[in-house]
Order: structure tokens, then C-alpha cells, then sequence
């Protein structure tokens, strides 16, 4: 476990040094930050200046280790467009970006099992075969065309929710919710349901693939012949196995989950880091930008890991395989 442990966290930080490169390497191709910096009146001293101010007139791979090294630190650098630590920034967009995650991933997992599950026992039913075909939904369209349709529906139409924004706030510490108020919660409802949509719809029709398939198994069929409920063989029996390639999926759409809030972020101005990243884009803002990624990639490696490391400990056969090879 110690070796396996081991060799998946070498595999991470190679990945991340890896990804780290490629954005920083990118981003030399976004634009100069020297032309949204400085005035039209500028001169070529100033230009010098404010390039070796900001550690531009070293070479790339001097600007990428000292990137490494400090990010290493939780030291971004300075943002080009507001002139404030990139770290502090971060923290102010975080809660808004995690909390819309949480509540997307929360829906995406609980009602993506939920459904499968319910669609893979009762599958030849009304109710099943609507869902499946309503899930089509979730599957073709895109991210922003879902979210534009929401919002004329229970915003334009009904007035029921809001469109964009927030809504109000409570401070706890440097932490910022909106789930102690009535209309934080309210502007959590559309975005949520339009980031989590397609992962929940991807969920449950693995989770029903998977158990559609469980179910044909002779250990199943065993059960039922010992005279076993119903209820104890779909979920105490088929479930259960069921759940075993749906974690890795799991996990991936996770981490999916913040990486596309991007989309739904500019869609409801939702003041999180998604949003913070467009903006940096439009100013050549780099400092965000490679903080961005690099938080991103982050959280994906994170996630895989510990995914990999659920999966060894859940399945016996990997814990098997392994005892064999040595």
C-alpha cells in the first residue's frame, strides 16, 4: 500500500510540473500585459521598466521555476490589472466558486444514483423510459444554452428566481455563504442545477449501465432464489458492485464540476474564480491566469488520487493483484 501510496504522488507532481509548463508556456502567446499596463503616452523607458519590474525580461525558464517556487509557497505574485496579491484574490472568489461546486456536485451524485438506480429496476416502465429520453437533455445540450434557457424560464417567465449574482451574503471569518440568507440561496438554485446537469445525467446512466449489468449476474440470481427481498438484493447486493467503476467517474466529474464553472459563472455572473479567470483573459491578466490552472489542476490530481486510492482499498482484487506481484 506504502509503494502504491508512494508512486501515485510522484505520478501527481509530474503531471502538475507538466501542466504547469504547458499553461505557463500558453500564456506567453495571450498577449503582452505591458499594453493594458500602460498608457498610450508610454515610452520605451517605461516599457523597460515596468517588463523588469514584473520579471519579464528574464528568460522563460527562469519566470517558470520562480513561478514553481513560489506557488510552491501560496505566493501567486501581484495581478497586472488590479495590482493586489493574486493569493488574496483568490480567496475572496473561492467560497462563491466551492459553494456553487458543492451544491452541483451534491445534486449531480445524489440524484444521478438515484435515478440509475431507479431506472435500472424498473426499467421498462413509463416513468424510466421518460427519463431516459429526458436525460438526452442534459447530455447534447451545452452548458450555456441550459443555462440561458433557465433563466428566461424561472426568471423572465415566472420571476420565480434570480438571473445573476449572489444575492446577499454573511461573513463567517474570511469565509463569505450565501447559505444563511433567503436570496443567496435562491441564486444558488439555477446555476447549480445548470453546472451539475450534464454530470448528473452522465452519472446516472453509468450508474444504470453498471447495474443493468449486475443484476444478469448468477450471484443475483442465487439471491433471489434463497428467497431474499427485493429491496436487500438491488441494494444491499447489486448496488454495492455497482458502485465500484462509478467512483472513478465520480471523482472526474468532480473535479469536472469546478473546471467548467467557468461557462456557467460568465453565464450568471456569478462573482467566483471561473469568472475572475475570464476577465484575467481579456486583460492578459498572467499571474491569474497560471494561478487559475494551476488550482484547477490542483484539485483534478487531488481528486484522481484519492479516487485511486478508494478504489485500492474498496475492490479486494487490486489488493490481491498486488500481494501477487510481489
Amino acid at each position: 500500500m506504502l509503494a502504491y501510496l508512494i508512486r501515485r504522488i510522484g505520478q501527481s507532481a509530474l503531471v502538475l510540473l507538466i501542466v504547469g509548463l504547458v499553461a505557463f508556456a500558453m500564456f506567453r502567446f495571450v498577449g503582452d500585459p505591458i499594453d493594458n499596463m500602460l498608457g498610450q503616452e508610454r515610452t520605451q523607458e517605461d516599457i523597460d521598466r515596468l517588463r523588469g519590474q514584473l520579471g519579464l525580461d528574464q528568460p522563460f525558464a527562469v519566470q517558470y521555476f520562480r513561478f514553481l517556487e513560489n506557488a510552491a509557497q501560496g505566493n501567486f505574485g501581484v495581478s497586472y490589472r488590479q495590482g493586489r496579491p493574486v493569493s488574496d484574490i483568490l480567496l475572496e472568489r473561492a467560497p462563491a466558486t466551492l459553494e456553487l461546486a458543492a451544491v452541483s456536485g451534491f445534486l449531480a451524485i445524489a440524484m444521478g444514483i438515484a435515478l440509475g438506480v431507479f431506472t435500472a429496476i424498473r426499467r421498462n416502465g413509463f416513468t424510466a423510459n421518460f427519463i431516459m429520453s429526458a436525460s438526452l437533455i442534459g447530455v447534447s445540450l451545452p452548458t450555456f444554452l441550459i443555462g440561458i434557457l433557465l433563466i428566461y424560464i424561472f426568471s423572465v417567465e415566472l420571476g420565480w428566481l434570480p438571473s445573476f449574482g449572489r444575492g446577499e451574503t454573511v461573513r463567517i471569518g474570511n469565509w463569505t455563504t450565501g447559505f444563511l440568507t433567503e436570496t443567496g440561496l435562491k441564486a444558488l438554485v439555477l446555476p447549480s442545477i445548470t453546472l451539475g446537469l450534464y454530470q448528473m445525467t452522465l452519472i446516472m446512466r453509468l450508474v444504470r449501465s453498471e447495474m443493468l449489468e449486475v443484476l444478469r449476474q448468477d450471484y443475483i440470481r442465487f439471491a433471489r432464489a434463497r428467497g431474499l427481498r427485493d429491496r436487500v438484493v438491488n441494494f444491499r447486493h447489486a448496488l454495492k458492485n455497482t458502485m465500484m467503476p462509478v467512483i472513478t467517474v465520480i471523482g472526474l466529474q468532480l473535479g469536472s464540476i469546478i473546471a467548467f464553472a467557468i461557462i456557467t459563472e460568465t453565464v450568471f455572473q456569478w462573482p467566483g474564480v471561473g469568472l475572475l479567470f475570464i476577465n484575467a483573459i481579456q486583460f492578459v491578466d498572467i499571474p491569474v491566469m497560471a494561478a487559475y490552472l494551476m488550482l484547477i489542476s490542483v484539485m483534478f490530481v487531488g481528486i484522481n488520487l484519492i479516487v485511486d486510492i478508494l478504489y485500492f482499498l474498496i475492490d479486494p482484487r487490486l489488493r490481491a493483484d498486488r500481494a501477487g506481484a510481489h
